[in-house]
């Protein structure tokens, strides 16, 4: 595979430089955009809450601020479950006088409720990854034509994304990560956004 892909990225860069013609030389002057045909851009970097482009944020802020009701419901669940948990390990220690019945009720109330609440934990975070598809899906399309159109803005036959393809090497005069999320966020300002609370 690392064979295959290695042959693969000979192959277009051997492509770029005929495409380029004996004798071309590199424009000079911007240091954040590449000189030549071939360009990386790390994508994971796009959702970065501070480096990144605006309009992620404010749609995992948004989809987060949705979500904060159940995720403090089952932040409380889980403190209830853990005081019941200390309260039979006192009961089996004997710090707290009970019946052998009585420890059994509560474990069989504990059992109960960590049940209910890993089930209810579970369908949030189904959830949770179904609206968040919903909010970023049409925003990766949006996010994928902008930079097919920077890459021909900028004379770009190839972008290889780091994120997805395990580069061998590449100069940071070719990574153009930082430059198309500065101009992305430029031409689409996100609207404010809350906080990001903790996600279930």
């Amino acid at each position: 595979m690392k064979k295959s892909l290695l042959i693969l990225l000979v192959l277009a860069f051997s492509a770029a430089a005929r495409a380029q013609g004996p004798g071309t030389q590199p424009a000079t002057g911007q240091a954040s955009v590449p000189v030549g045909k071939i360009a990386v851009i790390y994508s994971e970097a796009f959702q970065d809450g501070k480096i990144g482009i605006t309009r992620f944020a404010a749609s995992i802020n948004k989809l987060n601020a949705e979500f904060k009701p159940l995720q403090d419901e089952l932040n409380q669940t889980a403190q209830r479950l853990k005081a019941l948990q200390a309260e039979i390990e006192n009961m089996q220690k004997g710090t707290t006088p009970a019946a052998p019945a009585q420890i059994q009720a509560k474990i069989d109330q504990f059992d109960e409720q960590k049940k209910a609440y890993d089930r209810k934990g579970e369908d949030a975070k189904a959830s949770y990854e179904r609206r968040r598809v919903e909010l970023l899906a049409p925003l990766q399309e949006d996010v994928g034509k902008a930079l097919d159109a920077f890459g021909k803005a900028h004379g770009i036959t190839m972008i290889l994304d780091g994120s997805q393809i395990p580069l061998v090497y590449a100069a940071d005069s070719i990574d153009i990560t930082k430059a198309f999320i500065a101009d992305y966020n430029s031409k689409n300002p996100a609207p404010a956004a809350a906080a990001t609370p903790s996600r279930p």
